[in-house]
């Protein structure tokens, strides 16, 4: 199995995460990539064509996208748990995975206005907006901090994906200091050893 590869991903990051997770990590070859919200990268595009990483090859040659599917393929491959085939646990673990997804996707649109965006082009009431999204998620996540404590599946590693992220790329964000339940579990789920792992080409 191979997969396109940026080590700041946190998509990839949460793929690599479930493997790990899952006791698939070894079989997993990364492929290096460049994906780009503007300069898209044409290898890229030439296997999945909205030009993103994630991008996973099964060993019998089928292309899957985006890290939802490739952890749900990972899942299945191992037999795991990381999603539970029926009933509520499987709607909760889908929803919380779309909540870290989504505070994802609202970061990296944030990212992008930072990175991407000429300076003369930036949108401050934007930019604030998508970091809004994170925090009422973080508000709705500690209100309910202590479902979190004794579940390890796709939705709770997919969280901790997203605080990484929070982490890499907006320490000034200071989201601890006024989610203190999340900061908690945070701290302690994330000395799970696929969570400390660090990959690279």
């Amino acid at each position: 199995m191979k997969i396109l590869f940026s080590p700041f991903s946190p998509y990839v990051r949460k793929c690599l995460v479930a493997a790990h997770e899952l006791g698939l990590d070894g079989r997993i070859t990364l492929l290096p990539s460049n994906a780009h919200p503007v300069n898209r990268d044409r290898d890229i595009i030439a296997n999945n064509p909205l030009g993103k990483v994630p991008t996973f090859f099964t060993d019998d040659g089928q292309v899957l996208y985006d890290s939802r599917v490739i952890c749900e393929y990972l899942n299945d491959l191992a037999g795991g748990t990381l999603v539970p085939k029926t009933g509520p646990a499987r709607w909760e673990t889908l929803t919380l995975q779309s909540l870290g997804d989504g505070m994802l996707d609202a970061a990296l649109l944030a990212r992008y206005e930072d990175v991407a965006r000429p300076e003369a082009l930036r949108w401050k009431d934007w930019r604030a907006a998508q970091l809004d999204k994170v925090e009422t998620s973080l508000g709705w996540l500690e209100q309910h901090s202590g479902s979190l404590e004794a579940r390890v599946d796709l939705g709770s590693l997919t969280l901790a994906c997203a605080l990484w992220y929070l982490d890499l790329r907006f320490q000034e964000f200071g989201w601890r200091d006024r989610h203190q339940g999340v900061a908690r579990w945070q701290a302690q789920f994330s000395q799970r050893r696929s969570l400390g792992m660090s990959w690279s080409l």
